[in-house]
């Protein structure tokens, strides 16, 4: 059974960080690659960043140089540093297992002064 639990969401102010993270059980997690998608009331689910098994990484345009995916296999755990956090990064983040089914349960991200 696979299981994606997310946490390191909260409230920040515009400019601030948050650390979000994705610990992973069920699976062999080195084996996939995995990603950040975020999606708040009024937009579609869209793809923030994602991080290959060989740790390639890509990024939306909206986010490129603010935030960094990594992980760490041996914890079994992705990240998602975020940077100069601005109003419109307010959104339910949810990190997936790439190519498959798999989504954890989500967590709110909300920047405001």
């Amino acid at each position: 059974q696979v299981q994606l639990v997310e946490s390191g969401g909260g409230l920040v102010q515009p400019g601030g960080s948050l650390r979000l993270s994705c610990a992973a059980s069920g699976i062999r997690f080195s084996f996939f690659a995995m990603a950040w998608y975020r999606q708040d009331p009024e937009k579609q689910r869209e793809l923030v960043a994602r991080i290959g098994s060989g740790g390639t990484t890509t990024y939306a345009d909206s986010v490129k140089g603010r935030f960094t995916i990594s992980r760490d296999n041996a914890k079994n755990t992705v990240y998602l540093q975020m940077n100069s956090l601005k109003p419109e990064d307010t959104a339910v983040y949810y990190c997936k297992v790439w190519d498959t089914g798999h989504w954890g349960q989500g967590t709110q991200v909300t920047v405001s002064s």
